[in-house]
């Protein structure tokens, strides 16, 4: 079963008024440190918070990170990451006194009722495809069977005031700040055209480097050598907010994909979002797990793969970054343009030939992986996109968004 919706949500919610109200009145009395920097994330240490992090300690900020699992406290150990619970008594007074707070997900991923005032940082997870925040109708979805549309309201204006604490949300471009603006509400100044410090691992170093460096990493991850040259499929679905994959592979799909598998030597990895749960599986001598609980972070990892199948996800960005050749699987186009939406057109990003079922999946794989000319058509789509949503390519991105932050805190703030 999936493990997170949004009605779930939402309804979580409206039950926890009280207690954002009291932790409002907290951090009104609570003075502000002058240095303390307090980071999380939902998907513990990885993405853009962790990147952030390391360049903000470097640069001799006081930072902490705020751990939501004992594997996330183990891991920031290993690192030398100082951390605190962030559901506990200390991990609510550290969010309350920080100067700034770094978010990849939402405020869940700090102390939630302590998360007002300072510079609140959020630098998402990924330029959104599908319609996020205030843009996707499913965001203020009403968890109740009756006055829908005074709930929706409610959730709607505390969405808003929500979000609006926000100081900085990094884009990676003109066309992404845009969006990012009109899900989250904020105004322009908000919204720096900076890049994003998730992605600085795609672009340092060379091509040759970032694929040896991501094989490596995947090796250490799976325990199999993976150093040679044998293709590597990620499978990665999007979070479908709280239901199931609509069209996993399955009987001929199924061994119809074995077999290309088995033909081309390609080992096939399969990361089901950390919302969902375990109905996209699906075993195979050459198909292994790649979820989170086995990489936190699939980024740094893209420069490994030969393919990429997904559906809306964002991570079709991060692999034109590569470039990644993409293969495009929508078998419910129709009813999830209908019912959840995109930004522009699903074809701008995907191309007119998205393949609808698994027998198209494979057809189109079996081409990237076989046909020279064909893997050259699709990376050459790759950089097309790549140029049309990133804006910085020269992993310096965690730098610029460090910056932004420190021109809202002022050097006279910080401690001698």
């Amino acid at each position: 079963m999936a493990s997170f919706s949004f009605g779930a949500g939402n309804a979580g919610k409206l039950l926890r008024i009280p207690l954002y109200l009291a932790g409002r009145a907290a951090t009104i009395a609570i003075p502000r440190s002058r240095d303390l920097w307090v980071f999380g994330s939902a998907v513990g240490l990885a993405d853009g918070g962790l990147a952030l992090e390391r360049h903000a300690a470097a640069n001799g900020e006081r930072t902490v990170w705020l751990t939501g699992t004992a594997a996330e406290r183990d891991d920031a150990a290993r690192r030398g990451i100082r951390s605190v619970a962030k559901q506990s008594l200390r991990g609510f007074w550290l969010t309350a006194r920080a100067r700034v707070i770094v978010l990849t997900h939402g405020f869940g991923d700090v102390n939630r009722y302590a998360a007002t005032g300072g510079v609140i940082v959020q630098l998402w997870h990924g330029i959104p495809l599908k319609r996020i925040g205030l843009d996707a109708a499913v965001t203020t979805a009403s968890p109740l069977p009756v006055a829908r549309g005074a709930v929706r309201w409610l959730l709607g204006a505390l969405y808003r005031r929500t979000q609006g604490r926000i100081r900085v949300l990094p884009a990676a471009s003109e066309l992404v700040r845009g969006r990012l603006e009109s899900a989250f509400g904020l105004d322009t100044v908000r919204v720096p055209v900076t890049g994003e410090p998730r992605t600085d691992t795609l672009s340092r170093g060379t091509a040759d480097e970032r694929r040896r460096t991501a094989r490596t990493r995947l090796s250490a991850l799976l325990g199999t050598d993976l150093s040679g040259d044998a293709p590597i499929v990620l499978y990665a679905p999007t979070w479908r907010d709280g239901a199931p994959d609509p069209a996993p592979p399955a009987g001929a799909d199924l061994a119809a994909l074995h077999a290309l598998l088995d033909e081309t030597g390609a080992l096939l990895l399969v990361r089901a979002h950390h919302l969902g749960g375990a109905e996209r599986r699906f075993a195979g001598e050459r198909i292994r797990e790649l979820g989170s609980d086995v990489a936190a972070d699939a980024t740094p990892l893209l420069p490994a793969m030969d393919a990429v199948v997904t559906d809306y996800s964002s991570l079709a960005f991060d692999a034109a970054l590569v470039p990644v050749p993409t293969v495009f699987h929508a078998p419910d186009l129709d009813a999830y343009r209908r019912n959840r939406g995109f930004y522009g057109t699903y074809a701008e990003v995907a191309g007119n030939d998205a393949a609808r079922d698994w027998a198209g999946v494979a057809a189109q794989l079996r081409a990237v992986l076989t046909d020279p000319s064909a893997r050259a058509e699709r990376v050459a789509r790759a950089e097309a996109l790549s140029r049309r949503v990133h804006a910085f390519r020269d992993g310096r991105s965690t730098e610029r968004v460090y910056r932004a932050i420190r021109h809202l805190v002022p050097p006279t703030e910080r401690a001698s």
